[in-house]
């Protein structure tokens, strides 16, 4: 068990845990919460390592193998899969003991190797790894490529992939769900309930809290709080804890009230001195209760639109995609992934929309708010219709140098310029006050914000948004740096919307509280969805299910980098001659003849042969895959090849 007892934790002269104590049982589900700042990252920190306590004992199994996810950002052209393999230290390290025992003539050391390799899972990474990969959203296409050929949000995808391949007994998670789609984040929940150590949370999705965690751990004041039951359980008994503090307190300053009145009336009457003494002494023996210091809420809401055309747009026969890059040759066509939408949007709507990763939600999204041309079809907007539009990449656009104001100015200028004010005030003192209402005040206002936080740019952004009275609303994913406050107050401004709300988002508690309709966004099209959440991640968990089988047959052999085994002249682009079917075929027999050699040499290992023949077996296994991996490769270009034709 994890045990902290009497522990001081401080940054700088910061003293976040205060002389508190906790205990933390093998197999548990942790969820840590607390307001931003209160050293939840810290208790991370002390957890793996990287901090110690100040004063206190701070105990933890030795033995304890640990997973966690990376926060740097990988820069590597290893593929996608090998990348996610190497995440399992176990195996790792099972391979070098392999070449290293391959260099000696000790027979003994190479079967020992050989056989904690077969134990450290080597004939199944690559489906394991595969496995997971797809789970968080990638596409089989993408398995081989390379790491550094990803955007930053996938690449933290196949970080958290390469924590979970890793065999741990503890698993630290921060904000695992920031980077994630609602199909990847139900594959996740459902990955996290089989997992069969300790695990310890940090999250703000009070859904994704309540399905994986059975504890809750507050960091509140100094203190370390510990709670049995997942974060609506803790919510409710935090309540009613502060509701007794609350009602406990206000009976003991009456109690104080009644002493204190009691001396000043007697103290000077000889006859009464005494008692009056006996009251002093009952009055300074008294244990004082504090007073309930609630965090402070954050609340805002959005001004009453200008004017609210309805229908707000309609769609007419419309195609959804992404023009050809700017490199490529004139007549490139465009990548079409909707296509032949007919639907309106209403005044007052509040539509959550819905699918997989991949189907075009946020190109959706994009092309309803201008970013993107529509390819086909017509999109006819309401007279006076006025967009507010949150964008996944929302953060990148701001301005590291600038202030919050300097970009509060530039938005009075922007559309100053396009004539888009719509009555608001727009004096700086004005704008000051303003970014108030969102938290940024006193010298915040004149910080850059580069130096913020995730959340405390998001805020800025909302701001921002707010600020132009929109009656329509694109939200692309909002929530994913704001905390389980800014969360809530979201959630209460978009009820009371007079305007029209498109959500995409993962926060499930949002998408209940705010739409109520979805559309599902899939195979090319868009239609109504009649079921509910609940409904939705059923079919997600039967869709990754499906996408895991097909993993799985696609990935019966390892893919690894290895000198080319079967050497061909790579065929033109497009090619579809007899020849390259051919030779497609006789790879593909030659992969199943290779398959089977591994199956049997597989099956004499596990039969504890002497030393010399599992050094001899291991030998002939890693030719056998170093084989097959590079078939796989060979029929991989010469698939695309042909598929290309």
């Amino acid at each position: 068990m994890i045990t902290l007892k009497n522990v001081t934790l401080r940054r700088g002269a910061k003293v976040l845990l205060d002389s508190t104590s906790v205990t933390l049982n093998p197999g548990e589900k942790v969820g840590l919460v607390g307001r931003n700042g209160a050293g939840k990252s810290s208790l991370f920190a002390l957890l793996n390592g990287n901090l110690h306590e100040d004063a206190g004992e701070y105990y933890i199994p030795t033995q304890w193998r640990m997973g966690q996810v990376s926060q740097d950002m990988p820069e590597t052209d290893q593929s996608a899969t090998d990348f996610v393999i190497e995440g399992d230290t176990q195996l790792l390290a099972a391979r070098e003991e392999v070449t290293a025992s391959e260099a000696t003539e000790d027979y003994d050391r190479m079967a020992h190797a050989y056989m904690a390799l077969h134990d450290a899972g080597e004939h199944d990474a690559a489906s394991r790894a595969q496995a997971l990969i797809l789970g968080l959203g990638f596409k089989t296409s993408e398995l081989a490529n390379p790491v550094n050929s990803f955007s930053g949000g996938w690449r933290m995808r196949l970080q958290l992939a390469r924590a979970l391949m890793c065999p741990s007994d503890l698993l630290l998670l921060d904000e695992p769900t920031n980077h994630l789609d609602l199909d990847a984040l139900v594959w996740l929940e459902a990955w996290l309930k089989k997992y069969e150590g300790t695990m310890v949370v940090i999250s703000h999705d009070r859904e994704f809290l309540d399905a994986v965690t059975n504890v809750t751990l507050h960091i509140d004041a100094g203190k370390l709080v510990r709670y049995g039951g997942n974060y609506s359980k803790f919510e409710d008994m935090r309540a009613e804890q502060m509701e007794l503090q609350q009602n406990a307190f206000s009976k003991q300053q009456d109690k104080i009230a009644h002493l204190q009145k009691f001396i000043a009336r007697f103290k000077a009457k000889a006859s009464k001195a005494k008692q009056a003494q006996s009251r002093v002494k009952a009055l300074d023996r008294m244990e004082k209760i504090a007073p309930l210091l609630s965090e402070a809420d954050f609340t805002f809401e959005f001004k009453e639109p200008a004017n609210l055309p309805n229908p707000m747009l309609s769609m007419s026969g419309v195609s959804f995609g992404y023009p050809p890059p700017d490199d490529a040759p004139d007549g490139t066509p465009h990548t079409v992934i909707v296509r032949n939408v007919s639907k309106s949007v209403l005044a007052g709507q509040r539509i959550g929309i819905l699918g997989a990763n991949g189907q075009g939600k946020s190109t959706l999204v994009k092309t309803v708010a201008r970013d993107l041309q529509a390819i086909g079809g017509e999109i006819t907007e309401g007279k006076g219709l006025n967009i507010g539009y949150f964008a996944q990449q929302e953060l990148d656009v701001l301005r590291p140098a600038d202030t919050p104001l300097e970009h509060m100015i530039r938005l009075v200028k922007e559309l100053t310029a396009l004539g888009k004010i719509a009555g608001q005030a727009t004096r700086e003192q004005d704008l000051r006050s303003f970014l108030g209402t969102f938290n940024f005040g006193g010298d915040m206002v004149k910080q850059a914000v580069g130096s913020m936080s995730g959340g405390e740019k998001a805020r800025l952004v909302l701001c921002m948004i707010v600020w132009q009275r929109p009656n329509l609303l694109l939200l692309d994913e909002p929530t994913n740096h704001l905390d389980l406050a800014t969360r809530e107050a979201l959630s209460m401004a978009l009820n009371e919307f007079e305007g029209t709300v498109m959500l995409v988002s993962h926060d499930r508690a949002l998408l209940r509280a705010v739409c109520d309709e979805f559309w599902m966004v899939s195979r090319g099209g868009v239609e109504p969805f009649d079921g509910d959440l609940d409904d939705y991640q059923r079919y997600l968990l039967d869709e990754a299910k499906r996408q895991r089988e097909e993993a799985k047959e696609a990935a019966k052999t390892p893919v690894k980098p290895m000198v080319v085994a079967v050497a061909s002249k790579p065929k033109a682009k497009g090619d579809t001659s007899p020849k390259a079917k051919k030779e497609l075929q006789d790879v593909e027999a030659r992969m199943a003849v290779l398959n089977t050699e591994g199956a049997a040499l597989e099956s004499r290992l596990s039969t504890n042969p002497n030393p010399s023949e599992i050094a001899e077996i291991g030998r002939s296994l890693n030719a056998v895959n170093d084989e097959l991996a590079q078939l796989e490769d060979r029929w991989l270009d010469l698939s695309n090849r042909l598929e290309t034709a």
